[in-house]
């Protein structure tokens, strides 16, 4: 999302334009809008507009005003050929012939003297040919001494390095809320020239379908807009779930990031009193009544401690307790067997989060993606890891919508120490496991959550058998008590609990060196998640 200070995509590609920048590359899966955008740009600046395409080669898009087209290569004549074109808005074209090859059509482009943009669509398909990089370089050195552009769009293009000095990158952001709001209303009455249709949404009912389709581009969310209005053939309150589930479809597919259903609330954790004060302290800091106040949005927590003891259960109930979007990020998939991607997909994600904004995006187990960003390791993946982890700092440091991260880790020794310090996350978390008093709100949380009544349970006498039980393990043994009891046809008892925590050993004794190892670390470093009222190193 464009900061107020950024300039509209259109500002920016004229500005490349005039400053005779000679390749400007567009990294999107809407080439219907990043042609509307380059076409209204070259209408505004009197530019004739090319397009390129393996189908029909290179044409011109519009009539009207002569080619300035110069001799072919070889000094043949280059022979035009006109048909109706198929692109909305495009009108006629005029088609060269002989340049449906990419090393010809650039061979044709370094000789023309009119001063346009041509539009080489799907071209990356063809950068592993050394002829092609090398036309692409001559090209681009001969249009940086006028107003001669090409434009490269697809959905990914890996650039050689030997075109770097000669390419601008231009992104298309995703649409923020006013645009949204003029996409349902343009989508609507396009609709309803051919259907019949109801209008039941006010202005509210419209800023909340505008707020459930924040992180999708503008065909992805007219898209989903069609879809529910032909369905319903209404545009109506039902159909704020509609594009809510199709954006949640949609960054499924997108093997990134995946739309998680922000259910739990603090009130679901036990213990942790700290951590839930300092949540509490932040609840709304996004608004603008708060940067009236001169308050910056917290941009996130990382959440360390024993396994099993509600760390990811934290990170899920921060989105639930302040009411935000909550999305995951899949580290694993971020990771591409082709150099580059990487970074490419990590900034894609940047760009989606943002968008969502405000949101709360969740990173579980931290270390599995910076862990190997060490010096030591940077040739295992060829730097990869490195390069990743510069791109997550600069973000962390330098965003400005409202996205709070939420991270857990298990092992925070092995992240890199730039990750951790002050300026990236605003705070350390330890989470340890639970006190006496926090096993026994934990059992209250259970037992309530199974429709049971925790006062007809000895929660003094279960919570003392569940010393170094962590809140996994104690919601294991609620499960096998219940079973026992169903097995027997009985309710549950006090002595069910009793039985199913006797038959567990809980991982504060098999990994009992880990475990002092990790609070050792987090005794100076980290906040403690409990107050100290509750905080009990033994787990007593």
């Amino acid at each position: 999302m464009n900061s107020p200070q950024s300039p509209s995509p259109i500002d920016r590609l004229k500005v490349l334009i005039n400053s005779s920048t000679p390749i400007v590359v567009m990294e999107t899966v809407e080439e219907v809008r990043a042609l509307t955008l380059v076409r209204t740009a070259c209408s505004e600046l009197s530019l004739a507009v090319f397009e390129w395409t393996i189908a029909d080669g290179l044409v011109r898009s519009g009539s009207g005003v002569g080619t300035g087209l110069g001799s072919g290569q070889g000094g043949s004549e280059t022979r035009l050929h006109t048909f109706s074109g198929s692109d909305a808005g495009a009108g006629a074209k005029t088609a060269m012939y002989n340049t449906a090859d990419p090393v010809q059509a650039l061979a044709n482009l370094e000789s023309m003297t009119i001063e346009a943009v041509f539009v080489l669509k799907d071209f990356h398909r063809h950068m592993d040919n050394p002829v092609v990089v090398r036309r692409l370089r001559d090209v681009g050195q001969k249009f940086s001494a006028n107003r001669r552009t090409l434009v490269l769009t697809a959905p990914v293009i890996e650039m050689p390095l030997e075109l770097a000095s000669l390419v601008e990158f231009l992104d298309l952001p995703l649409p923020d809320r006013d645009r949204l709001r003029e996409i349902i209303r343009e989508t609507y009455t396009r609709l309803a020239g051919t259907h019949t249709l109801k209008l039941q949404l006010d202005a509210n009912g419209v800023d909340a379908m505008a707020a459930n389709l924040r992180g999708l581009t503008e065909e992805a969310a007219e898209r989903a807009i069609s879809q529910t209005v032909v369905g319903r053939l209404a545009l109506s309150p039902d159909c704020l779930t509609d594009v809510l589930d199709a954006k949640k479809a949609l960054l499924k597919r997108s093997e990134m990031l995946e739309f998680v259903d922000a259910t739990d609330t603090m009130a679901s954790v036990g213990g942790l009193d700290n951590l839930k004060h300092w949540l509490q302290q932040r609840r709304g800091s996004w608004e603008d009544q708060a940067r009236q106040f001169g308050l910056d949005p917290p941009k996130g927590v990382i959440i360390l401690g024993v396994q099993g003891c509600g760390k990811s259960l934290c990170a899920r109930a921060v989105a639930g307790e302040w009411k935000l979007p909550l999305v995951k990020f899949d580290t694993a998939a971020v990771y591409d067997k082709f150099i580059g991607e990487t970074e490419k997909r990590i900034q894609k994600v940047f760009r989606v989060a943002e968008g969502l904004a405000p949101c709360v995006l969740w990173i579980d187990e931290l270390e599995k993606v910076f862990a190997g960003s060490g010096p030591d390791s940077a040739s295992a993946d060829a730097g990869v890891s490195s390069r990743l982890l510069a791109s997550f700092l600069s973000w962390m440091q330098e965003r400005k919508p409202a996205v709070f991260v939420a991270a857990t880790c298990n092992n925070v020794t092995v992240l890199p120490p730039e990750l951790i310090r002050k300026g990236r996350f605003d705070e350390l978390f330890f989470v340890d496991l639970p006190s006496a008093a926090e096993r026994k709100q934990i059992f209250s949380i259970q037992l309530t959550k199974r429709k049971r009544n925790p006062a007809d349970y000895d929660l003094d006498r279960v919570a003392e058998a569940a010393k170094g039980f962590s809140g996994a393990e104690i919601e294991s043994a609620v499960q096998t008590a219940l079973y026992a009891a169903f097995a027997r046809k009985q309710e549950l008892s006090t002595e069910d609990l009793l039985t199913a925590l006797s038959s567990t050993v809980p991982l504060s004794i098999t990994r009992a060196e880990e475990i002092a190892e990790l609070r050792a670390w987090a005794e100076d470093r980290a906040v403690w998640a409990s107050s100290p009222e509750t905080r009990n190193l033994s787990g007593a």
